[in-house]
């Protein structure tokens, strides 16, 4: 089988963001792979762009590094030209403006999420193309499309913190057991009035699913150890 290690590095990922009653839960996975090789099983596709606004990256992973890139730059320049932090709007509308600017090159979707004074928690997703699309919750990469119906069941408004925070581990581990290109642990960060909280979800923690077999590091896991050599 040809692994095709010079494919480009893709983030066939999932990403989710969720607000709740008094900010936001963003999560992901951690798998970059290139073409049908895991490049990366540990990646952080939860990227920071100011204090208080974070962006999930999904697609190309040069792509997507480079938007945020630019965007981290173009948003410290306003903080500083302002005298206080970037709006999630703003941050927002940046990523939309240079991902539909260059739509003919980039290949990517990002979700960006955060909280400000003036609006709260707040969620924008920008998929291929460079739409921009306010939502109470927002999916995207491969693994977005076996978690349509779950959040459409899921989702509710009000949620306290926990809620939401369980809500998108829950979502990124179903995922996981169902696309092949989401994998390794899950990320999460929230965001609100009191600053940001990261967390690391790793994969012998999560939910098994339909059937799923409990995962393993080794063969030796499986099978029995060899007897000792007599000498």
């Amino acid at each position: 089988m040809d692994l095709n290690l010079d494919a480009p590095h893709s983030m066939g990922t999932t990403i989710v963001g969720v607000s709740y009653n008094g900010g936001v839960v963003l999560g992901a996975d951690s798998r970059t792979s290139t073409g049908v090789y895991v490049a990366n099983r540990a990646s952080d596709k939860i990227t920071q762009l100011t204090d208080n606004v974070y962006v999930c990256r999904s697609g190309s992973a040069a792509d997507s590094q480079i938007v945020s890139d630019y965007v981290r730059y173009f948003l410290h320049q306003h903080t500083i030209q302002l005298g206080q932090p970037a709006t999630v709007k703003v941050a927002a509308n940046l990523i939309r403006l240079l991902s539909y600017s260059n739509k003919n090159m980039l290949e990517t979707g990002l979700i960006v999420g955060g909280w400000d004074k003036y609006e709260g928690g707040k969620i924008y997703s920008v998929p291929l193309g460079g739409t921009i699309l306010e939502q109470p919750f927002a999916i995207g990469g491969s693994g977005s499309a076996y978690l349509y119906g779950f959040f459409d069941q899921a989702w509710k408004e009000g949620m306290t913190k926990d809620e939401a925070e369980k809500l998108v581990v829950k979502a990124v581990s179903l995922a996981i057991a169902r696309d092949g290109a989401s994998g390794g642990v899950v990320r999460t960060v929230i965001i609100n009035s009191e600053g940001v909280t990261r967390n690391f979800y790793p994969g012998d923690t999560h939910p098994l699913w339909h059937e799923e077999l409990e995962p393993t590091t080794s063969l030796l896991d499986i099978l029995s150890a060899p007897e000792p050599m007599n000498t």
